[in-house]
């Protein structure tokens, strides 16, 4: 069947070039926001959210290649199996971009606000986790790897803890109202960026799927660890 459909399996790899090139730009984008919002830096944040079309121009051109090809080739089996997970691992990263955009635009809307330190490294720390399990998903993707995938659970709980702990953290600046103005704002940020650490698990998560032909979910998202 491989040697009878040549254009079908060019395409499916032109797709997936098309992935992991999503996957290494919406990583930037999560790096790059979280960078902006720490140096309070809002031009940084506004060529963050510029750097969303390009991605949505992407997954655009992955979603309506993949109704092509269902359309033309029928495929079956494992490749049925893969043409799912293209699918889901594409609005997986669109998301991931999204976010990073949530990230710079609340950036954007904090200009001015005092800030507290802590607080902005403990984003920091989880802005640096979720764009390494990011990476580390489309790595494993790409090179097929069951065992790095299931490595992304436990990248996962450290940016769970550190979003938990932000309400204790936005307590402490009750006392300053413009202060704890900016500490809620970081609460949402801190929020969205385990949203895209949940996001990266989704991407492990078909890979799992793609290779073993049984979904699972490695972790309950609606529950913290």
């Amino acid at each position: 069947m491989t040697e009878l459909r040549p254009h079908f399996h060019d395409e499916l790899a032109q797709l997936e070039g098309d992935l992991v090139l999503m996957g290494e730009q919406a990583t930037a984008m999560i790096r790059d926001s979280v960078a902006a919002l720490a140096a309070g830096d809002v031009a940084a944040a506004a060529e963050v959210i510029e750097r969303d079309d390009p991605v949505d121009d992407l997954y655009l051109g992955v979603h309506s290649r993949w109704l092509e090809t269902m359309a033309l080739q029928t495929p079956v089996a494992i490749d049925l199996r893969l043409m799912s997970v293209i699918l889901h691992v594409n609005s997986h990263l669109e998301r991931i971009a999204d976010l990073a955009v949530t990230v710079a635009k609340i950036t954007q809307a904090s200009n001015g606000l005092p800030h507290d330190p802590t607080m902005v490294s403990h984003l920091q720390e989880m802005g640096e986790i979720v764009a390494s399990m990011v990476r580390a998903a489309m790595e494993a993707f790409a090179a097929r790897d069951l065992t790095a995938a299931l490595s992304l659970p436990e990248m996962d709980r450290p940016v769970n803890r550190l979003n938990r702990n932000m309400v204790r953290e936005v307590a402490r600046l009750a006392g300053d109202p413009e202060l704890l103005e900016w500490g809620v704002r970081m609460m949402v940020v801190a929020r969205t960026l385990e949203r895209a650490g949940d996001n990266a698990v989704d991407v492990a998560e078909q890979l799992a799927f793609l290779l073993t032909g049984e979904f699972r979910e490695f972790t309950d998202a609606s529950h913290h660890d």
